[in-house]
């Protein structure tokens, strides 16, 4: 019997207790105080039309003040239990009877699909992800309420526990290709013991929220374990080591000495203010464009009306002395020469993997946390101008906030822009709503976590994309199109139908990368495209 049922019963019972106590003292309140005798059968129906508010009959009105007392407190009475009872015992009927019903199991012909084991605000960006690709999903979550909640989105969800036999075999996890732990430490052990007791063979992907953990997920039978704040913290350090060098950070080699990169535009760069058709990037470097980030917005094509401004990423690609003669196009004239330190705030999971990649480079940095502990430099809120005018911050060249509160680090990021407007300003980002919040308060560049762990999940699962870049997934594939053969790559118009970039073409073992409008596509030929999920997918359905 559940609690509902239970409560109903009480109720019930009590009810008729009491209308059978009040039979009796109407029964001999109309002997006594009326000097009209009645059955006691007439009694309770006269206490059930007053409960009911459906009449008195023929006994009303009453002479005694007795009586007339007894009949309001009836009134009352009846009121209370009959009436401020329904929200209690009869609506709940009503609400489970039009409530939406979350399925217990998956469709008998789903396959190949990814169990996502409830779902994360990264577990978000990698559903996203996941379709992009073409790739079913299936999201597993105990809580009855969420589950109806996600079902309502839209989302493909049942009603399960992941920690159960039976709850993974209801979302068919034999017939999945891998399952991804997205919860606590605890609870992504447990999952994945039981995933590896239904099924063996299934890859199995586990968060880790404590990198000291990560030994027990792999005990657990985990076959890969990503601990996103690590990624994210290597990730927010690259934009300062990238940033302050005149060499080429990471890139992919599409042929011999033509690569694809990522180049982030530094305040007081030459390029701030102009337009990408004024900046005369392929005039000046030779580099072609072939996306940008704008305040965390991925376009490709970009708009040749699109100012650049810092904290602008463009996806490039070229020759190195290309990509070298743009990489010195974005730098500021003053952040070449200056000797201003990095100040990192913050020094949990994120900052301090900031602090060790921006030593292991040889960059010089100070770090700023509430708590005095090791690796601590100074001690101070960086909402506090005072502290943050202790850390150095008006010399300081560059500041990363590596805060784990959104809020916290909006404030922050007015503080820092006010004490010092020309620095460059690096911000970690809770929650991907908030990142546009925190460009608008001055930030430079804006990294996601939630961000971040979905792409990395998605590259975990998804093993033939090659991702240059957390914010967006960004892909270079290599691919036949059947469609081009015969064609111009200026008849195709292939970036404005499909949002990809061609970079290459391999022919006969060797890589064309000198491609104008003019080139065309041969029988044989092997593209070597750039572009988002979404992209790359266009022209695979297009082109071939």
């Amino acid at each position: 019997m559940d609690t509902w049922q239970r409560r109903t019963l009480q109720y019930v019972v009590g009810l008729a207790a009491v209308m059978v106590a009040y039979a009796a003292a109407y029964d001999a309140g109309m002997s006594v105080y009326e000097g009209s005798p009645i059955s006691f059968l007439h009694a309770l129906q006269v206490v059930v039309e007053t409960f009911t508010t459906t009449g008195f009959g023929s006994d009303a009105p009453w002479t005694s003040p007795e009586m007339n007392v007894l009949v309001i407190v009836m009134d009352l009475t009846g009121v209370v239990l009959i009436f401020l009872a329904l929200p209690v015992l009869v609506f709940p009927l009503f609400e489970q009877a039009i409530s939406t019903t979350v399925p217990a199991a998956a469709d008998e012909r789903l396959s190949d699909h990814v169990v996502i084991c409830t779902l994360t605000p990264r577990g978000e960006t990698l559903v996203e992800e996941l379709d992009s690709w073409g790739v079913d999903h299936l999201i597993l979550e105990p809580d009855r309420d969420r589950a109806r909640d996600l079902y309502e989105e839209g989302y493909d969800v049942i009603h399960a526990d992941p920690q159960s036999v039976d709850g993974l075999e209801a979302a068919r996890l034999p017939a999945a290709r891998s399952l991804v732990a997205d919860d606590s430490d605890p609870v992504n052990t447990s999952t994945v013991l039981t995933a590896k007791e239904v099924a063996e063979d299934v890859r199995t992907v586990s968060v880790v929220d404590d990198p000291d953990r990560e030994r027990y997920h792999r005990l657990a039978g985990a076959d890969d374990v990503l601990s996103p704040r690590a990624l994210l913290g290597e990730g927010l350090a690259s934009k300062v080591t990238t940033g302050i060098s005149t060499e080429l950070g990471e890139a992919i080699e599409i042929g011999e000495d033509f690569e694809v990169a990522e180049l982030p535009i530094q305040r007081g760069s030459d390029l701030v203010g102009r337009t990408i058709a004024e900046s005369g990037i392929r005039e000046r470097a030779g580099a072609n464009v072939i996306g940008a980030w704008f305040r965390g917005e991925f376009e490709s094509p970009p708009d040749p009306d699109a100012t650049l401004d810092n904290g602008t990423v463009l996806l490039v690609s070229g020759h190195e002395d290309q990509l070298e003669r743009l990489k010195d196009l974005t730098m500021s004239d003053v952040r070449r020469f200056g000797r201003g330190q990095t100040l990192v705030v913050g020094c949990g999971e994120v900052g301090t993997t900031v602090s060790t990649a921006l030593s292991s480079a040889g960059v010089p940095s100070e770090v700023m946390d509430l708590r005095d502990e090791p690796g601590v430099d100074v001690v101070g809120d960086a909402t506090d101008p005072e502290a943050l005018s202790r850390a150095g911050v008006e010399d300081a060249r560059t500041v990363i906030l590596a805060l784990p509160d959104d809020t916290l680090t909006e404030f922050a990021i007015l503080v820092v822009r006010d004490l010092n407007p020309s620095i460059e300003l690096i911000a970690r980002a809770e929650q991907t709503e908030n990142v546009q919040k925190m460009y608008r308060a001055g930030a430079d560049y804006v990294l996601s976590l939630a961000t971040v762990s979905g792409r990395m999940l998605a590259s975990t699962i998804l093993e033939d994309e090659e991702v240059i870049s957390l914010d967006k997934q960004v892909e270079v594939v290599r691919t036949h199109a059947p469609n081009l053969v015969g064609r111009t790559l200026g008849e195709a118009d292939v970036r404005a139908r499909t949002g990809c970039t061609v970079v290459g073409v391999e022919r006969d073992g060797e890589v064309v990368t000198d491609l104008g409008p003019d080139f065309r596509v041969r029988e044989g030929d092997e593209l070597v495209i750039a572009g988002t999920d979404e992209g790359t997918n266009r022209f695979t359905e297009t082109m071939s």
